[in-house]
């Protein structure tokens, strides 16, 4: 059974108008826009009011462990204008934040990467915007 992930009508939006961009103008990403895609298809989307607080969502910051490795990363999920790798902000069209989005803190996800599979664990929504009351 696969569980359910969560994303704002908001995020939905947004995200879905950039993948069809993406898709119009940029195919050098196709499997990660691909995997994308798929998330947004079997997530359940919510008002951005009623999001769990413990979801990552677009611009969350997010603590999570590559349970191969026992590494722990901090990561903020944005949108590919705004990655800035240097400053915790990774690309939702990367293998890891199209991973995180819509799960929550102390699930494990495995999922494909170019080093290959990887299980995840978010350990904690160290910020989360609508949590914060910022619905935009």
């Amino acid at each position: 059974m696969t569980k359910k992930i969560y994303i704002t009508k908001t995020d939905y939006q947004k995200l879905s108008h950039m993948l069809r961009e993406e898709i119009k103008n940029h195919l050098k990403n196709a499997d990660y826009i691909k995997a994308l895609s798929l998330e947004l298809k079997k997530s359940e989307i919510v008002e951005p009011t009623k999001i769990p607080k413990q979801v990552a969502t677009m611009n969350s910051k997010v603590r999570f462990k590559f349970l191969d490795s026992d590494q722990t990363l901090e990561y903020s999920i944005v949108f590919p204008e705004q990655a800035d790798i240097a400053n915790g902000k990774i690309s939702i069209l990367s293998p890891i934040a199209t991973a995180l989005i819509g799960y929550g803190t102390n699930d494990i996800i495995e999922w494909p990467t170019p080093s290959g599979l990887k299980k995840i664990k978010i350990e904690e929504i160290i910020y989360q915007p609508e949590a914060a009351g910022d619905y935009n």
